[in-house]
């Protein structure tokens, strides 16, 4: 049957207990007390209210609710007895009162406990069985200890309250005067001693410090992975003592032969010398518990600090997730007495680093109820967040302690799990949050200086590289087509034109980039829209001179390489491929060290299309006066201007995470603007290869403005009306929140048009019906004669259009509601073929075209014939796609 399980303890060692202990099988549910925000409601793990210090209380709520085990966190309830006893007598703690009640209970007796509950018993301890440790005096006289600071034949400037002090109590001294000042500090504030005003004061020793933890069942120990805990608060070590703002596992400076020499020496003479003495390190009538040995690595060989006798915090929070057994079977075998034959085993290629997130003045005051965010991104990274002091308050969470949150990665080395719980770090927060950025970083430069150097050291991982391969092959496998061999790994691609069923072909190849849009992504940590970005960038430039996309290549360069984030990228990019219709043959992944900063890359893309030499486009020849137009829709801003936009978004006070106050309803800003760029080459090449298109142009980077002109002869100019396509909303909130001009809008962004064909009056419906099938599109334009001095594209109507944002088709619904139109529009009728002339600008005419664009009208106009030509009416009937015809009559 299933056991209840109770934690008792309320910071980030009892949520790492609770969440390692509900993954057991055997374990039916998990009740921590008082627990916090993490530990409330969380699968198996719930909190309880029950009064855990009063142990007769606590014992009779574990056999009502059928509690199979309890597991003490805190040092506290542990050292009950000892607390407030200057005469160390082994009055009941937690586990003596309720192993007494036969509730089973993890953890030391409070006699057991002394080690740590008192230094004058811990070090008195170690001199009697020459358990190395660092020379020391224990006083009661802050006179007599301030003379022998000033007297010994060693530093004596390590100042130590003797009795519980939450890490805190431990004072390094630069010089005797400060050491003195300690002593008289601690003396006065009895808060920091649980043997009233005893003081302990000890040699300052040089080296390595590590936490050495083991299980013990009282006669065996099977020691944990050494770890290593980060004691001040900032960066480099520096600032005050705090009860640890990190730590990582395992410690490359204790190797195996270390490890051993200090279970022997250390850790199973603590746990036979304690039996010896009579107070066997074992809670009373149970035989388990877990004790943790502060050494210093100095040259003379290890030295003991100081013992706990409990997980360290945070030691537990980056041990735990490295323990591959059984928490709940581990406990079970050191009760049974089986540790020696059943030793837990951990993992044994990882590392783990926990970064401590901390309350603004840690560890003086500090604000309580502060709002923390971000949590749901973090797990969602691959990271375990553990909660210390939160709670929950309608409905989020918020900081209730010093320590407040702690982070945990496990990855494949120290220096991975070091970037990725930084990350996690910067993913969520809470106003004034304090954390430290270089958890781990003695045991880096270890490593740098023990081995020798490869070329993942200089940061290029060859490894992730290989790995990133094998993980993209069957995505390249999958744009497979005719002509191509998409097999990755060769030094170059294959593609048979031949096959690929061209008879007489020009290549074409086009290479782009996406442009400062990367950085919203990787702000975002949205990574799988950037490949149809680059893919249409490319395609769509290959297009304009008529061309089949053939197949692909990308380039992603990077500081380090994130696999997950590279195989979303590239992954990205071979679904767009498939949606292009060509293959991706092949690529480059560059790690570049120092070029780039950590996290960030850059993407670049290079397509070869083809096209029959008789259908390359542009037909320069062939572009008339009159011609027109055709606009398709873009999806947004696509990949072009995002260094403006970027600069609106800050002039606008907005983050990515805020609401969009364009786009789709229920998006963020980062969300609307990572929209991907449209693909057209599905949709165009049928229409290309049939004729009907003169030209073609990718509306990119130079906007509406600079594209257009490059698809058409020096002597034509382009007559845009912009109120005749719609226009995303983004495009009119970047006008008006960045002030920006019409000029600068038409040159920067495409306002709505990913691409313009250039067609034949004659085939302008056509083309429009075949493009409508499957895409918004428009006609939008005209060409003209362009006059000397005139600019070579003029948009009319856009600041208007901007303004009024909407469907193209508004004009046609105003005519309706001013009783334009009447009839039943859903009864089809037979039209006539209408032919209309004029003489100037048209002004009947325009009437006449909104008329008959109702579904009652019974007339269509085919042509429009006017007697002069240049005038506005001709324009007006070409911008409604109209066939026009200029007849001069010349009189006799």
């Amino acid at each position: 049957m299933a056991e209840k399980v109770l934690v008792v303890g309320s910071g980030g060692r009892e949520h790492a207990l609770a969440w390692k202990l509900a993954q057991s099988p055997q374990v039916q549910q998990v009740l921590v007390a008082p627990g916090n925000a993490g530990t409330a409601n969380c699968g198996k793990i719930s909190n309880s209210e029950v009064l855990v210090s009063n142990h007769a209380i606590l014992a009779q709520f574990c056999k009502d609710h059928h509690v199979g085990l309890v597991v003490v966190g805190p040092e506290v309830p542990l050292a009950a007895g000892t607390l407030f006893s200057s005469t160390l007598t082994s009055l009941p703690g937690i586990v003596d009162d309720l192993t007494a009640a036969g509730v089973p209970c993890f953890g030391p007796s409070a006699k057991a406990a002394q080690l740590e509950a008192s230094k004058s018993f811990s070090k008195a301890f170690m001199e009697r069985h020459g358990i190395p440790t660092a020379r020391y005096g224990s006083f009661t006289d802050a006179q007599e200890a301030c003379n022998y600071i000033r007297t010994a034949d060693f530093p004596a400037l390590v100042v130590k309250a003797s009795g519980l002090a939450a890490g805190k109590g431990v004072i390094v001294a630069r010089d005797p005067d400060e050491a003195c000042q300690a002593v008289m500090d601690i003396m006065k504030d009895r808060a920091f001693g649980s043997a009233g005003e005893t003081v302990v004061v000890e040699e300052l020793l040089e080296g390595e410090e590590v936490s050495c933890l083991c299980f013990s069942d009282g006669s065996s120990v099977s020691p944990m992975p050494p770890a290593q805990d980060h004691k001040r608060l900032q960066d480099g070590d520096l600032g005050p003592n705090t009860g640890g703002m990190g730590a990582y596992c395992p410690t490359p400076q204790v190797n195996q032969e270390l490890l051993q020499q200090i279970r022997e020496m250390v850790l199973q003479k603590t746990v036979d010398r304690m039996k010896e003495e009579g107070t066997p390190y074992v809670g009373k009538c149970t035989l388990f518990c877990v004790l943790y040995a502060g050494l210093m690595l100095t040259k003379q060989g290890p030295k003991v600090l100081e013992f706990n006798c409990r997980f360290g915090d945070p030691e537990c929070q980056v041990l735990l997730p490295l323990l591959k057994s059984d928490l709940y079977e581990v406990i079970l075998n050191t009760m049974n007495g089986k540790l020696a034959s059943s030793a837990p085993l951990w993992h044994q290629d990882s590392s783990a680093v926990t970064v401590v997130m901390a309350s603004a003045g840690y560890p003086g005051s500090y604000k309580k109820g502060v709002e923390i965010t971000g949590l749901s991104q973090v797990q969602d990274m691959g990271l375990q967040v553990f909660h210390a002091g939160t709670a929950l308050k309608d409905g989020g969470v918020v900081s209730s302690g010093g320590r407040v949150l702690t982070v945990t990665a496990v990855r494949p080395s120290l220096e991975a799990a070091l970037q990725a719980a930084n990350q996690g770090v910067a993913a969520m927060g809470f106003p004034g949050a304090v954390y430290r950025r270089d958890i781990g970083h003695r045991a880096i430069a270890h490593l740098n200086q023990h081995r020798g150097l490869t070329y993942k050291d200089s940061g290029v991982d060859i490894a992730a590289g290989n790995k990133l391969v094998d993980m993209i092959k069957p995505l390249a496998k999958a744009t497979l087509r005719a002509g191509c061999n998409a097999e990755l790994g060769g030094f170059a691609g294959l593609f048979d034109l031949k096959a690929a069923g061209f008879v007489d072909p020009i290549l074409v190849s086009g290479t782009d980039g996406v442009g400062t849009k990367l950085k919203i992504a990787q702000a975002c940590g949205q990574h799988g829209g950037l490949g149809q970005d680059l893919v249409a960038m490319c395609v769509n430039d290959v297009l304009a001179q008529g061309a089949e996309p053939l197949f692909f290549l990308d380039y992603f360069s990077c500081s380090s390489l994130d696999v997950d984030v590279a195989a979303s990228v590239v992954g990205g990019i071979a679904k767009a491929c498939e949606m292009a219709g060509c293959a991706l043959l092949g690529g480059e992944t560059a790690e570049m060290p120092g070029v780039y900063s950590p996290g960030e890359y850059d993407l670049a893309g290079f397509c070869v299309g083809a096209v029959e030499r008789g259908a390359l486009l542009p037909r320069l020849g062939d572009i008339t006066e009159g011609d027109l137009l055709i606009g398709l829709a873009s999806s947004g801003v696509h990949s072009n201007g995002f260094s403006l936009v970027r600069k609106v978004l800050e002039r606008a006070g907005l983050s990515y995470s805020s609401p969009a106050p364009f786009g789709k309803s229920g998006q963020t800003v980062g969300e609307a603007l990572l929209t991907p760029t449209k693909i057209y080459s599905r949709l165009l090449l049928p229409i290309l290869r049939s004729g009907a298109v003169k030209a073609y142009a990718h509306i990119t980077g130079g906007g509406l403005l600079e594209n257009i002109p490059r698809v058409l002869p020096q002597e034509l100019a382009v007559d845009l009306d912009a109120s005749r396509w719609s226009i995303p909303s983004v495009f009119s909130w970047l006008k008006k929140e960045g002030g920006l001009s019409e000029e600068e809008m038409a040159r920067t962004f495409n306002c709505g048009l990913g691409a313009v064909l250039v067609v034949a009056p004659l085939d302008a419906q056509r083309v429009l019906r075949q493009l409508q099938a499957h895409e918004e599109a428009w006609i939008v334009g005209s060409l003209a004669r362009k006059q000397p001095g005139a600019e070579p594209v003029v948009v009319r109507n856009l600041t208007h259009s901007l303004l009024n944002a909407g469907p193209a088709s508004s004009a046609e619904l105003v005519v309706e509601q001013n009783g334009g139109c009447h009839g039943d529009s859903s009864t089809p009728r037979k039209r006539i073929r209408v032919a209309v002339l004029i003489s100037g600008t048209g002004t009947n005419l325009q009437a006449l075209i909104e008329q008959v664009k109702c579904p009652s009208s019974s007339a269509e106009i085919v042509v429009v014939i006017s007697n002069r030509p240049g005038v506005q009416g001709l324009k007006r009937a070409s911008l409604a796609g109209i066939q026009t015809r200029v007849r001069i009559i010349i009189h006799h």
